[in-house]
């Protein structure tokens, strides 16, 4: 089995995306890394394709815009995500997003540590 390289933290972020008059779509986002995510539609989409993703999160008043996602994998109603191109703001934006999902996963850690 493949070992992932970065964590990857459980969302629910409603998703857009698109690629060259091909096939365009709503999701739901799942399981956000650094370097990708899932992406939960009823729209098909092919191993291989190239997409513009965006990521509408809850804090994040415009949605994050991923310029070049490749969809690395599919099954039946949801496919992988490789984020392979962002602007240096779209970047660090992703950074600031993980850092924040880690810190709260940390403070829900610790709160069920407590209540245990």
């Amino acid at each position: 089995m493949e070992q992932r390289k970065d964590t990857r933290f459980p969302v629910e972020f409603r998703s857009s995306f698109s690629s060259a008059n091909v096939v365009s779509g709503d999701g739901t986002l799942n399981d956000l890394s650094v370097r990708g995510c899932r992406v939960f539609s009823l729209v098909e989409v092919k191993p291989g394709m190239a997409l513009q993703l965006r990521i509408h999160t809850v804090n994040h008043e415009s949605p994050l815009h991923i310029s070049q996602a490749v969809v690395r994998w599919c099954r039946a109603g949801t496919f992988g995500c490789e984020f392979v191109n962002l602007s240096p703001d779209e970047w660090a934006r992703l950074h600031h997003m993980i850092r924040e999902l880690k810190v709260h996963l940390l403070q829900r850690h610790h709160e069920d540590n407590e209540v245990a």
